[in-house]
């Protein structure tokens, strides 16, 4: 299975249905709550250029896949689930 990071914040709708699209499909991930951890906040800027969560990560290095928003189509696919 494909690394999964997602940078969310506590109040966001959306970044709730992340996970719990990512549950009901068993998909482990690593999570950073960007309103506590300011790191994160950082990283997730330099990466997407913006501030929108939940923004997801699936994979590394070249091939890695990034989403911003919850987008569930774009998402499966990344994770190739049927």
């Amino acid at each position: 299975m494909k690394s999964v990071t997602i940078y969310t914040t506590p109040t966001c709708g959306f970044c709730k249905a992340t996970k719990a699209f990512l549950a009901e499909h068993e998909v482990a991930y690593t999570e950073h709550d960007v309103t506590e951890d300011e790191s994160a906040l950082k990283e997730m800027m330099d990466l997407s250029g913006q501030q929108g969560v939940p923004f997801i990560i699936v994979g590394e290095g070249e091939g890695r896949v990034m989403i911003t928003g919850f987008d569930q189509p774009k998402l499966a696919a990344a994770l190739e689930l049927s």
